[in-house]
């Protein structure tokens, strides 16, 4: 294809983002820009390569571009070098002689930046969500658990809702499955249907887990509102706000479930908009592989119903990974933008993952399969959507460089900028309001107290009963003596006594007459 075609194909007269210029034979080509239609970014992309290829810097350069253009930007800040943008960048001479030959009129620029930290671990807003809100299919993933978990702690959700026991934070659903492991709670638990006592007690281990490692500073209240990240400023700039993320390695899941969370929520919150001149927000998921990885069969086709609707909410999403094999299938194939940095090919996966990839590029003049592995660092394949949807021609592209700092901004103005943010009276302190924990601790306590008040009265009554028997025993024997008759009466008044009293009588009888007769 010749350079006319892809300066034709890239030439657009609705408003658009550059990206950088075409490299041809070689060299730059700084009347060829590549860009990107601010319509089309609600209809996702790929920002992938290898480490040390530059992926930051061009997410860099379309979060700089898009500010500029009035749409607010999201990104989580994995090593903190995108907190450079509240910066402006320096002229050095190294620089100047990279963007001459691009035609890229630099100046050194800073845009306007709200920072955030999960549960205020880091420099920003304490960013938080209730549990009840995050739902059990993204803590599934977070706790690791296997479908048949999941489902139960679904179910167990569905309690929750049912008996009127929010569950604000990771102690409130440690209380309850307490509450339905113990003897009082397993009927409940029997009457959920389907969960087993040794399912619950697996959940219930997890969450103890999480909340030990730290897990739990992230859950509560005031729970952060996803419109926030939709500003802009008075001078119609859009806002850049970034997640800084210090500890990633520690907590891979629950980081990269997190943003997943932001995003369904706008989901959930955003009304439709259709098409549009530009976006609401453009939302950057930086390190991808790691939302997908071990992810059960519902978090996955949660994701995908998430990523194809939230387009007509007016917001795009970008995914920043090694590989498109990093992102699944049904995902990948929703992404209009692809912006590819070089790809190594040192093994036999890498090999095959560099022909997954090229297959996934429109037909061009490219031996995509060598180009992708001499591309040099800030240099990237790219193909876009046009205004019309169609897929734009594959351009070998330079770069520009981004005109905020590209090394991060100093402690002392994050803190500065954290301070300052109107953000922080509304999420700075955290809240502990009543909930399920303080709810099912009054109910066991209230069923201790009745538990013992019965076994107290119980106790009382048996004591009663065996006093009533014991008074009865004794005033027994006296009642036996009083009626029982003499030895004197005994002997007298038996049959034997009787027949031998009268037999007496008669022959003393008889004796008397005889004498009579005798006289």
């Amino acid at each position: 294809m010749s350079v006319q075609e892809i300066k034709d194909g890239y030439t657009f007269d609705a408003p658009a983002a550059t990206l950088g210029v075409l490299v041809h034979d070689g060299e730059p080509v700084s009347d060829v820009r590549v860009r990107i239609p601010l319509a089309m970014f609600n209809r996702h992309g790929l920002v992938a390569g290898a480490t040390g290829t530059g992926k930051t810097k061009t997410l860099q350069v379309m979060a700089e571009a898009l500010s500029l253009a009035g749409v607010p930007v999201f990104a989580a800040d994995i090593k903190g070098d995108l907190s450079g943008l509240a910066t402006p960048g320096a002229a050095s001479e190294k620089l100047l002689e990279r963007v001459a030959p691009l035609g890229q009129e630099w100046e050194p620029t800073q845009y306007p930046v709200e920072l955030y930290a999960l549960g205020g671990l880091g420099h920003g807003v304490p960013l938080r969500a209730t549990i009840t809100d995050f739902g059990p299919i993204l803590l599934s993933k977070v706790l690791g658990l296997n479908q048949v978990q999941e489902s139960s702690l679904g179910l167990v959700f569905h309690y929750a809702d049912r008996q009127g026991l929010p569950l604000l934070d990771l102690k409130d659903l440690v209380e309850l499955l307490r509450y339905l492991t113990s003897d009082e709670g397993k009927p409940e638990l029997r009457g959920i249907g389907g969960v087993s006592t040794a399912t619950a007690g697996v959940i219930l281990r997890s969450l103890i887990t999480l909340s030990d490692q730290g897990g739990d500073v992230f859950f509560g209240e005031p729970e952060f509102d996803p419109s926030e990240l939709l500003r802009t400023t008075s001078d119609g700039l859009g806002l850049i706000s970034l997640l800084e993320l210090p500890e990633l390695a520690s907590r891979p899941a629950l980081f990269s479930t997190f943003l997943m969370w932001l995003l369904a929520d706008l989901f959930e919150t955003l009304p439709e908009v259709g098409d549009t001149d530009k976006p609401k927000l453009v939302f950057f998921f930086d390190e991808a592989h790691l939302l997908f990885k071990g992810a059960s069969k519902a978090f996955l086709d949660s994701i995908t119903q998430t990523v194809r609707l939230i387009r007509s909410k007016g917001v795009g999403v970008f995914f920043v990974t090694q590989t498109p094999k990093d992102v699944p299938d049904d995902v990948l194939g929703q992404l209009g933008s692809r912006v590819q940095h070089q790809l190594r090919a040192h093994t036999p996966n890498d090999m095959k993952a560099l022909r997954a990839t090229v297959g996934t590029y429109p037909v061009s003049d490219y031996d995509l399969e060598r180009v992708l592995q001499e591309l040099g660092t800030g240099e990237a394949i790219v193909t876009v959507m046009n205004e019309r949807g169609a897929p734009t021609p594959v351009a070998w592209t330079k770069i520009w460089a981004p005109m905020a700092s590209m090394d991060p901004t100093p402690e002392a103005e994050l803190e500065r900028i954290v301070a300052a943010s109107p953000l922080q009276a509304r999420y700075g302190e955290a809240i502990d309001r009543e909930s399920a924990y303080e709810m099912l601790v009054q109910r066991m306590e209230e069923s201790a107290a009745a538990a013992e008040a019965e076994a107290q009265a119980e106790a009382e009554a048996k004591s009663r009963a065996a006093a009533e028997k014991e008074a009865a025993r004794q005033a027994k024997p006296r009642a036996r003596a009083k009626a029982e008759p003499s030895l004197i009466e005994s002997v007298t008044k038996s049959t034997t006594f009787r027949q031998m009293a009268r037999t007496a009588a008669r022959e003393t009888v008889r004796g008397i007459f005889g004498l009579l007769k005798k006289k």
